[in-house]
């Protein structure tokens, strides 16, 4: 399809196989998940995520994630010798695969976060919206998003 860029060598053609290789590590949905929900942007943001991942892997997968179009890397403004993350299209367009997962699990396993949990159910429609409009929104002004 005209548009698309030349995938890398797959095990097979089949669609899942192709999500799995390029998000199949708990690492890579974790990022996207701060990125998304969190508003992450910097490597330092990424390496106090609660979870602990360790600076190789993580570099690892912000490069991975880059190379598949999912984020992109681009000069912090403030300070040239740093980068910033930002999602691209193909990076937001996860967000309802993200969500349908918190979701299954929050259905199946005992799960903090339960106020986002209820958010999502409550409204998916709506929930995605924002996620939407806050990725539109530093996309425009590539402000740091805000916490919370």
């Amino acid at each position: 399809m005209a548009g698309k860029k030349p995938s890398p060598e797959r095990r097979s053609e089949c669609p899942l196989n192709a999500s799995v290789e390029m998000l199949g590590d708990r690492w890579s949905l974790l990022i996207i998940r701060d990125m998304m929900l969190r508003g992450f942007r910097t490597y330092k943001e990424f390496m106090e995520c609660y979870e602990g991942i360790a600076t190789n892997i993580l570099a690892d997968r912000l490069r991975k994630l880059v190379a598949y179009g999912i984020i992109r890397a681009e000069a912090d403004p403030a300070d040239g010798r740093k980068l910033i993350y930002l999602l691209t299209k193909k990076g937001i367009d996860l967000a309802p695969v993200l969500t349908e997962m918190v979701l299954w699990a929050a259905g199946h396993e005992e799960t903090g976060n339960q106020a986002l949990v209820r958010l999502m159910r409550k409204d998916k429609e709506k929930f995605l919206a924002g996620v939407r409009e806050g990725w539109a929104s530093r996309q425009l002004h590539r402000a740091p998003a805000p916490r919370g």
